[in-house]
């Protein structure tokens, strides 16, 4: 493990902002410089919609949701249409897969890996659906996703990436068809388990350095001195 992966914490920031930081990190990475970066923020209530969305699965009207604060913003991103909002866990992995693997199923396996993995050490048995990109689980209504993921890559370079819902308001989630999937989503709190976000991004950035080969390091000790250095 000769890599090192960067871990900054945003915050509450808009999708707009974060996306703008991505894009800067994204580009110096193309240019063989910075360091492999995962991001962590949460975004106000927001509806992206991905290369692959179709408008018609916005169910709610502007109206509504101008009146329930909620944005909508086309993404370059993978995928369909998903919510991000207060309460969820969005972390964007910005690497150079050249320096691991020229493989975009590969990635994104390694990422439902390790939200799974994550899961697990909070008592959720999480899996894999074929050909349905995300994280499921199994909850008193049946399958239902936990974790939307959506990527971008450019000159193999990636950008986007998850969304856990840890406490999310799950009825903002009625507002779209998410994913273009006709099926429920869930939360860890629905689950049952409320953790401290702070220790979900722990355990979730160690996981992604152990998929990806990384040594994660948090930036800045005087912002987060309890989570620098290298996690283990």
């Amino acid at each position: 493990m000769n890599r090192t992966c960067i871990v900054r914490d945003l915050g509450l920031m808009s999708y707009a902002d974060a996306l703008v930081i991505q894009e800067a990190i994204a580009s110096e990475r193309k240019a063989g410089r910075g360091t492999d970066t995962l991001l962590f923020v949460e975004h106000p209530h927001v509806v992206t919609i991905g290369r692959n969305g179709r408008e018609s699965n916005v169910l709610a009207s502007p109206e509504l949701m101008r009146s329930s604060g909620v944005t909508i913003f086309d993404s370059d991103r993978g995928g369909d249409v998903t919510y991000h909002g207060p309460g969820q866990i969005v972390a964007y992995p910005i690497m150079d897969l050249r320096e691991w693997k020229r493989d975009v199923g590969a990635f994104v396996r390694a990422i439902e890996q390790t939200l799974i993995d994550t899961l697990e050490e909070f008592g959720i048995q999480a899996f894999r659906i074929p050909k349905m990109t995300g994280v499921w689980t199994v909850g008193a209504g049946g399958e239902a996703k936990i974790a939307a993921i959506g990527v971008h890559l450019s000159r193999w370079v990636s950008t986007h990436g998850w969304a856990l819902n840890a406490t999310t308001d799950l009825r903002f989630f009625g507002y779209i068809v998410p994913c273009g999937l006709q099926k429920p989503v869930t939360s860890m709190e629905k689950m049952g388990v409320r953790a401290d976000p702070e220790a979900v991004k722990r355990v979730l950035a160690r996981h992604f350095g152990a998929q990806f080969g990384f040594e994660m390091r948090f930036e800045s000790q005087a912002e987060t001195p309890e989570l620098t250095g290298a996690i283990r």
